[in-house]
């Protein structure tokens, strides 16, 4: 069993969705966790079933798409326990549409959340972590971002940033003992998701060799192993959660 007694955590997008199952994993585990999001009162209601687990919780108010609040972030989690030992950049957002009809908002929108905003959360947590000479840094990518989707250019190209960004962030922090991956959910059962027409969702089903979709939960598992000790000698890697999806 996982345990995180002791050691405190941030996740962005932490209201909803894939990012409150990893809150709510990581407290399970023992870990005090600061529950970002935009959404404050999304964010408040996710710290407190984490008290309810037991654990210490904060609930701020964060657009991680802006190195100031990424900062902050840092800084009001820092000045409530003092350390940081692991920081989930999960905060993502979609603006579908075919290439030729996108537009440039749509475009900028999801780079700016997507890849500049997991830039400002790394930057913001090795700050630290540096100084500590250790920390875990998981960034939450996309199966898209590795093969392309049609009608989502913009985020395939932010979740292959992120995979990039991963790969080069693990190579400058390593000789601090700070570890960098990224995990690539594949087809997931989400809010972004559960709007699909049934025969987008056939579609995605036929791709994976399992014939299912994943849950929330899947995801939170790979990211609990991620934040531990048993992955302390794993690093810049992108652990896909996907079915089979790609392989």
């Amino acid at each position: 069993m996982i345990d995180l007694h002791g050691k405190t955590a941030i996740v962005t997008g932490g209201a909803r969705g894939i990012g409150k199952a990893i809150v709510l994993r990581l407290a399970a585990a023992g870990a005090d966790v600061a529950v970002s999001d935009i959404d404050l009162v999304g964010a408040e209601a996710t710290a407190a079933e984490v008290a309810a687990l037991g654990c210490r919780s904060l609930a701020i108010r964060s657009d991680i798409s802006k190195w100031a609040d990424a900062e902050a972030l840092v800084e009001e989690a820092m000045a409530a326990w003092g350390r940081l030992d692991i920081f989930v950049n999960n905060a993502g957002i979609t603006r579908d549409a075919l290439l030729v009809r996108m537009d440039e908002a749509q475009w900028d929108s999801v780079l700016a959340v997507n890849l500049k905003g997991t830039f400002n959360g790394v930057k913001a947590a090795c700050k630290v972590m540096m100084k500590q000479r250790a920390g875990k840094i998981i960034n939450i990518a996309s199966v898209v971002g590795v093969m392309g989707n049609a009608g989502q250019a913009n985020y395939a190209a932010s979740k292959a940033g992120v995979i990039g960004l991963t790969k080069s962030a693990a190579k400058e922090l390593g000789g601090r003992n700070i570890q960098v991956n990224a995990v690539a959910p594949g087809y997931i059962e989400t809010d972004m998701t559960k709007d699909l027409p049934p025969a987008a969702k056939e579609a995605f089903l036929t791709l994976i060799p399992l014939k299912r979709s994943g849950s929330a939960g899947d995801v939170a598992d790979i990211v609990l192993f991620l934040a531990s000790p048993l992955a302390d000698y794993v690093t810049g890697q992108v652990v896909h959660v996907d079915g089979g999806m790609v392989m």
